[in-house]
């Protein structure tokens, strides 16, 4: 049996640090948001299954008063999963600003290999 990839993104807002795992989907339209603090929603979908990712898209959007905006997107087209990989391997540490105020959201993800 093989280790199955997951993305992990530690995601840094307002003096708070989380870390998320995402795994593998098939369909990326049921992929949702997460609220980081009052002023970002970050999505991450891993397009691939448990032996294999295709693409991994990251967004990071501003949660304005209407609806939310789209600050930042990037493609990772058929990245390699590792075994051990530093915390920011795949994306290097990135930093989104919203609009007004000087709303910073920080974040790095690596892909690693779920052990079995």
């Amino acid at each position: 049996m093989s280790a199955a990839p997951r993305l992990r993104c530690q995601i840094d807002q307002g003096g708070e640090t989380r870390v998320i795992e995402f795994a593998p989907v098939s369909d990326p339209y049921r992929v949702k948001a997460t609220d980081i603090g009052e002023s970002f929603r970050f999505k991450a979908v891993v397009i691939g299954d448990e032996r294999q990712v295709e693409y991994i898209k990251l967004y990071t959007y501003y949660r304005s008063a209407r609806q939310p905006v789209l600050l930042h997107q990037v493609t990772y087209a058929a990245p390699i999963a590792q075994v051990a990989p530093s915390g920011a391997a795949l994306t290097g540490h990135n930093r989104v600003y919203g609009p007004g105020l000087g709303r910073e959201l920080q974040y790095g993800c690596a892909l690693f290999e779920l052990a079995p």
